[in-house]
């Protein structure tokens, strides 16, 4: 039976990929993985190698966790069947006046979240991640829940993860396996132009668009998310 591994992203726990894991599950065994407080994405991939109930299976990563679906090709990519990279980058934190925007953006979230709570954090985060035509909507909401579960300690640990990664350019141009670069087009995070670029990086990718859709695809156009996967597993014994 195939082995599906989902990787959610920042501050993301199971209900990010809930639709696709219960559209797909009747189909094929579906795990995700946790993150829990592990500050950097080579030790995310580590513990996912390490727990995932097969010893090979295809690899779905979200926003972050397209960074550590990465970061488990690179550390055992005999493993790995095929990629599905959503909403997400490769590229390391740039150096100088634009790396140290970045950290101080990510701080001050940080910053926001130990003097104020997760929720209002979310709340601020959040906005700019869904299309605008979500804000105050019950996926805003649901969305929000989800990263009030989680606590300012494992935000600082993940935004650690973040800060430090790699470049992950030498990964995108020696895969051989199916490939799947999704993202949503009103996608203001990880935007489409890059995931373009990304594509054009691996030898065997396919560029799924999934329209009226900003950051959080998988949530906001699940039926779409699914539908792209589904092809990407093809014909996957």
């Amino acid at each position: 039976m195939t082995t599906l591994v989902l990787v959610p992203g920042l501050l993301c726990d199971g209900f990010v990929w809930s639709e696709q894991q219960r559209a797909l599950s009747a189909q094929m065994q579906v795990w995700v993985a946790d993150h829990g407080a592990l500050d950097s994405l080579t030790n995310m991939a580590s513990a996912i190698l390490r727990d995932a109930p097969a010893e090979r299976f295809a690899l779905a990563g979200h926003s972050m966790g397209g960074r550590v679906a990465l970061e488990v090709f690179r550390l055992a990519p005999h493993r790995v069947q095929r990629l599905a990279l959503l909403d997400t980058g490769w590229r390391p934190r740039q150096p100088g006046a634009k790396g140290e925007e970045e950290r101080t953006s990510r701080l001050a979230l940080l910053e926001t979240a130990f003097q104020h709570g997760m929720r209002v954090m979310g709340r601020q985060w959040a906005s700019g991640m869904v299309h605008p035509n979500r804000l105050d909507t019950p996926i805003f909401e649901a969305i929000v829940a989800m990263i009030e579960r989680k606590t300012p300690e494992i935000f600082a640990a993940q935004i650690h993860a973040l800060l430090t990664r790699p470049d992950a350019t030498a990964q995108l141009r020696a895969l051989q396996c199916p490939v799947l670069v999704l993202c949503g087009r009103q996608d203001a995070w990880s935007c489409l132009s890059q995931h373009v670029e990304m594509a054009e990086l691996i030898r065997r990718s396919h560029l799924r668009i999934i329209e009226e859709c900003g950051h959080m695809s998988t949530l906001e156009q699940p039926a779409a998310v699914t539908a792209a996967l589904t092809e990407w597993l093809g014909d996957m014994e």
